[in-house]
């Protein structure tokens, strides 16, 4: 079977995210084809170059969002330019995707809005991608004085939402823009024969933009589109455009529940990663018939030793791994260990996490510093000791900085103090370890632990100080939790757990969309999925013609089956019968 893997600022390069599930998938399913095609989001990010591809890997196409599309085709068209009938065509397309967008919310809703602006979007969208095309890519004309004289109509129109109305020319100007960057897969030469044409699915590693090129190759080419969210992008989406307008924001927001409804329709199947990114697809209108949980698939060879008790941890020890940000709310964490810390004095907790690269992140963690010098200023003075100091912050990965199985083999419970968490992927590795854990109710938090540990409500230091405090105390509960919790994570977030879901997703969804390909050449050897199930039936095959088909109406009547396969069955059935007669005439 051939894929066409789409990303989208992640695999296959070096960094970047959904790299690392990705390559496991990728590598996993060897017997399988995979063509990548990606969408890079920076210079340095191309710059750092591919990770290492396996050789069923055919080809990886890459498109750049950060600069326009570089190939050949596309200057010879942008030189000519779109005359008078393609710019009417633009306009009439670009019409009614804006007015869809700006009608969307307008009935306080929320949602994806009415029937009619999604098919008014849809219609715009497609006819957009059909006219990049045919004549050329889009960009000049989406920044263009006709598409901002008709997002401005749009959002004067009567029933534009009321935060749309009150957009202006920087807004309208703005708004192009990232339409321009988001849409940007329209115009690409990925939809010919040589690529996504030729491929048997589609598989979409996020929503969204990623998923763009699938629903073109499925409108042009029929392949069918399976789209997977480990994340939810459109939650994504809101959170990256908060520092937008309040006109710009209303625009994007419209755009990005629009396309998410219209890639969630035209899916055959969408993979969540967890129940809460499921909720949100609902929201969005998915079909829950075609949504089926797939939890991510992780590694638990590196934490093995830990999880089989090669490691017991220091029972006093509360231990955190994850990034330094402000939404793992790590103040709050530092509030519930002074907490902790009264009623046991042995307590300790150490901190461990990758070294901060942005402002942000070293922001946050000198103000971590600060407030535990603070909370324990009779302590010892050096935040970065061990020794007698209640709390460490400690770097992982480093030449001598502790592996991360070596974080988790450092205490006896795992604490988590999120109050913004997608998948808890630091809990999973707990679990894989035999730990404990402690945490606050966000995200897929109760789903991934499932009962194997303690969950408190975010922002609330004195919960989180006494769910701690009765694992502390209860040695045997820390024991059995941690077990059961092992036990959990072995079952069902594993990589080979993964694969399997895939690779039985795959073969389903071909199932039903047998390849449109013709094969390459009669003297080839048949190949899986080369034909439609039917043709596999035992015996060898009467090519059908025109004449048989007749001939087996007449033979059977006009209320039988005529298949190729039933025309096989009565034909064998007719020679055993002739064979029996004439074997009885002997015999006479």
């Amino acid at each position: 079977m051939r894929i066409g893997l789409l990303t989208d600022g992640g695999y296959p390069y070096t960094a970047g995210e959904s790299g690392l599930w990705c390559d496991r998938l990728v590598r996993g399913l060897a017997r399988h084809e995979f063509d990548i095609f990606a969408l890079s989001r920076s210079r340095e990010q191309e710059a750092r170059g591919l990770v290492a591809l396996p050789p069923h890997v055919r080809r990886v196409r890459t498109a750049p969002l950060w600069a326009a599309p570089e190939t050949r085709a596309g200057r010879r068209r942008a030189e000519r330019g779109y005359g008078r009938r393609e710019r009417r065509e633009f306009a009439a397309q670009f019409g009614r995707l804006a007015a869809a967008l700006c009608t969307d919310g307008a009935d306080g809703a929320g949602g994806t809005g009415s029937a009619e602006g999604a098919d008014g979007f849809a219609e715009g969208l497609y006819g957009l991608a059909a006219l990049a095309r045919e004549h050329g890519g889009l960009g000049g004309e989406l920044r263009s004085e006709t598409a901002v004289r008709i997002l401005e109509a749009a959002c004067r129109a009567p029933g534009a939402n009321r935060a749309v109305r009150a957009a202006r020319v920087p807004d309208h100007l703005a708004f192009a823009a990232l339409l321009d960057r988001t849409l940007r897969p329209l115009s690409l030469d990925w939809y010919g024969d040589d690529a996504l044409a030729s491929v048997d699915l589609s598989h979409a590693a996020s929503g969204g933009r990623a998923a763009l090129p699938g629903l073109l190759a499925k409108r042009f080419c029929g392949v069918p589109l399976l789209v997977t969210e480990y994340g939810v992008q459109l939650r994504a989406q809101y959170l990256a455009n908060a520092q937008l307008s309040a006109p710009v924001r209303a625009l994007e927001a419209g755009f990005q529940r629009r396309l998410a409804a219209e890639v969630y329709a035209r899916a055959e199947l969408i993979t969540p990663g967890n129940t809460h990114a499921r909720r949100w697809q609902e929201r969005c209108g998915a079909d829950r018939a075609k949504l089926r949980t797939v939890y991510p698939g992780m590694s638990a060879d590196r934490f093995h030793a830990v999880g089989e008790g090669a490691y017991g941890g220091e029972a006093h020890t509360l231990v955190w791994v994850g990034r330094i940000e402000p939404a793992k709310d790590l103040i709050a964490l530092l509030h519930a260990f002074a907490e902790v810390r009264k009623a046991e004095p042995d307590a300790r907790l150490r901190l461990f996490s990758a070294p901060a690269h942005d402002a942000e992140a070293a922001g946050y963690l000198a103000q971590c510093r600060a407030l535990a010098a603070q909370l324990f200023p009779d302590e010892a003075a050096d935040a970065h000791a061990i020794g007698d100091n209640p709390v460490s912050f400690e770097e992982i990965g480093g030449p001598e900085a502790p592996e991360l199985a070596d974080a988790y083999a450092a205490g006896s419970i795992v604490v988590l103090s999120s109050v913004v968490e997608g998948f808890p992927l630091s809990l999973v590795e707990a679990m894989f370890c035999g730990r404990a854990t402690v945490s606050t109710d966000t995200g897929a938090v109760v789903e991934v632990i499932g009962g194997t540990g303690l969950v408190v409500p975010p922002r609330n230091p004195r919960a989180l100080a006494d769910a701690c405090l009765a694992l502390l105390r209860d040695p045997e509960r820390r024991s059995r939790l941690g077990a059961a919790a092992r036990a959990r994570a072995l079952e069902l977030f594993t990589v080979e757990q993964n694969l399997a879901a895939f690779r039985g997703i795959y073969l389903e969804l071909m199932s039903h969309n047998p390849v449109h390909r013709d094969s390459a050449d009669e003297a080839v050897a048949p190949q899986p999925f080369a034909h439609p199930a039917e043709a596999h039936v035992p015996g060898r095959w009467a090519a059908p013609t025109a004449a048989r088909g007749r001939a087996a109406q007449g033979k059977h009547g006009p209320g039988r089956a005529d298949g190729p396969v039933a025309v096989l069955m009565q034909e064998r059935l007719d020679t055993a019968r002739e064979r029996d007669a004439a074997a009885e005439g002997e015999g006479a």
